[in-house]
């Protein structure tokens, strides 16, 4: 984690908040995904802010803001199953 003066911190967390909160007063309904330009900067913040704080602050949950923060990695192939797991 990157050190920031706390009221720069407080001033990035503040901006993507109120990011969160316009799009949550346009969005079609409840439901609808978190679009990925949204994620982007809520990431960001996670390398100068602990993530329990920026998830707070941005009302979402940290298993969510840690979800969005993983790479996306193509699925492997599964390994061949032996011939007796088939059996049942």
């Amino acid at each position: 984690m990157k050190t920031t003066p706390p009221a720069q911190a407080e001033h990035q967390r503040t901006h993507v908040a109120d990011r969160f909160d316009a799009w949550r007063q346009t969005r079609t309904t409840r439901t609808e995904p978190i679009p990925q330009y949204l994620w982007e900067p809520a990431i960001a913040l996670t390398a100068i802010s602990p993530i329990a704080r920026v998830a707070t602050r941005l009302r979402v949950s940290g298993g969510e803001l840690k979800s969005a923060a993983r790479p996306i990695t193509p699925h492997s192939p599964r390994p061949p199953q032996p011939p007796w797991a088939l059996w049942k």
